[in-house]
């Protein structure tokens, strides 16, 4: 029996919303196929955006979306997207595939399509290849409200209104795709950049300064003592889980027991990671204005055969279902330090919540997670402690529950627990505070490689999980094995 307390009078942080954001690069068939159809495709679409994948997202509360990359971002140049369809500029992808890119969705498009999702953007720029002219122009472009240049090109462009654009990042793993930079060299040309994005109006600019590829704590260290604090309000993050490591990365599916361990246990290591990043920026940032986002984070396998190389689809199981629970649960009990996390990526490619095959629509294991815990966003995280063992199997330390709980306005308690055992059920006993009567719960399980395919669409889908109940103030649940369940608790 696993014991455990909650205290909903402690209050350690709001979950803020956008830590369930989303990430699109235009790889693969993520955007073109994967959201955005054109106006005269047969498949229903709202200006060009497919209606079904509009649909499933906003059933997730989407609340951020990052675009145009990713390593995409830093060979962009937005001036090519804009404008009549038939003019703009085509380009070869080289970041991925190789194939022709006819800007055909650009910025007009994507804030359509935040416009559809009600969500944010947030929209990365080009300092890889990019000038500090281009980027400064493109704020204007979209936000400057008055007589210029750029807004009268976006009025020429079918837009009149400015938009509002809160999230701004400046570069993007320049560490590596985004320009093979040492940090000094980065975080001065950061400081240079960002001087010219600039706050128009009401609009008011969070900028992200490229940070860490995982656990490079110098990119960090050095960044932060360099970068202006006042001219920052968070560094980026990019973790994948990749079981094998990079040369070997494994599959998607047909995996052992031994490989979803490593698996589990590999994701689990953000945790300790971005108690480290933080550490090291409060030496230069004492008070932790800057924060962290951490928007590229998810598993990454092998592509699925036969599929192209540089296109990153893969299928999604149960185990994917497992990591993002995973990882959600890590995240909302950081809020303080995480001000937005973004899977990679949102349809097709990588660890996606959704898949599509021409017409065809396929809600992934991860989709079902994100809409299980999408009761957190905007609620206040509360005191939760389970006395949790670890097992170990096949070599690798588990623990055998990972958890997070939060209230919202309605006083209503949303407790999010998730056991990663293959082998192992878990009961919990968890202390509350008077004044609760009624639980319910929702679950999702299955074996480990079990996912949901365009033939048989419902395999891994949540279900009314029963085994919850109130003995006084005493929450009792009893977990299958390799399951995620919410409970919702009421007074």
């Amino acid at each position: 029996m696993i014991k455990g307390r909650i205290n909903t009078k402690r209050r350690l942080g709001k979950i803020n919303r956008e830590l369930y954001g989303h990430f699109s690069e235009h790889l693969g068939r993520c955007i073109y196929e994967g959201i955005f159809v054109g106006e005269d495709s047969e498949i229903p679409n709202t200006n060009g955006m497919r209606n079904d994948v509009v649909e499933a997202l906003k059933n997730l509360d989407i609340p951020a979306l990052r675009w145009p990359g990713g390593c995409f971002a830093d060979e962009y140049h937005w001036m090519d997207g804009v404008g009549p369809k038939e003019t703009r500029k085509r380009m070869i992808n080289t970041n991925w595939g190789g194939v022709v890119e006819d800007n055909s969705f650009g910025t007009h498009e994507f804030l359509e399509l935040c416009r559809q999702l009600e969500c944010e953007p947030y929209i990365n720029g080009n300092v890889g290849s990019g000038t500090i002219r281009e980027m400064s122009e493109w704020i204007e472009y979209m936000t400057f409200d008055g007589e210029s240049p750029m807004a009268n090109l976006r009025a020429e462009n079918g837009r009149k209104e400015p938009w509002r654009i809160k999230y701004f990042g400046i570069g993007n793993e320049n560490w590596g795709c985004g320009g093979s930079m040492t940090p000094e060299y980065y975080a001065n040309t950061y400081n240079r950049y960002q001087t010219f994005c600039k706050n128009y109006g009401g609009n008011k600019l969070y900028k992200i300064a490229c940070g860490p590829n995982a656990g490079d704590y110098e990119w960090t260290d050095k960044l932060m003592s360099i970068v202006r604090k006042d001219f920052v309000d968070a560094i980026s993050l990019h973790y994948y889980t990749v079981p094998g490591g990079w040369e070997k990365k494994g599959k998607a599916t047909g995996f052992s027991k031994k490989e979803y361990y490593e698996t589990i246990c590999g994701t689990l290591n953000i945790d300790n990671m971005i108690d480290r990043h933080w550490e090291i920026m409060g030496k230069y940032d004492p008070e932790h204005k800057v924060k962290l986002i951490v928007d590229e984070w998810g598993t990454w396998y092998e592509v699925e055969e036969g599929t192209n190389p540089g296109f990153l689809y893969q299928q999604n199981t149960m185990r994917d279902a497992m990591v993002a629970a995973l990882n959600l649960n890590i995240f909302n009990r950081k809020c303080d330090r995480i001000d937005m996390a973004n899977i990679a990526q949102v349809v097709n490619v990588l660890q996606a919540v959704i898949l599509t095959e021409g017409a065809k629509i396929v809600k992934t294991p991860t989709y079902y997670v994100f809409e299980m815990y999408k009761r957190h966003q905007g609620a206040a995280l509360v005191d939760c402690f389970l006395d949790v063992p670890t097992k170990e199997r096949e070599g690798y330390a588990i623990p055998l529950i990972s958890s997070s709980a939060s209230v919202n306005e309605a006083g209503e308690l949303t407790v999010t627990l998730a056991n990663p055992s293959l082998e192992d059920e878990a009961e919990c006993s968890i202390d509350l505070e008077d004044g609760y009567k009624e639980v319910s719960g929702t679950i999702l399980t299955g074996e480990m490689g079990d996912f949901n395919s365009f033939e048989k669409d419902d395999a891994v889908k949540p279900r009314e999980f029963t085994e919850a109940k109130l003995t006084g103030n005493t929450l009792e649940a009893k977990l299958p094995a390799c399951s995620i369940v919410t409970l919702v608790v009421k007074a």
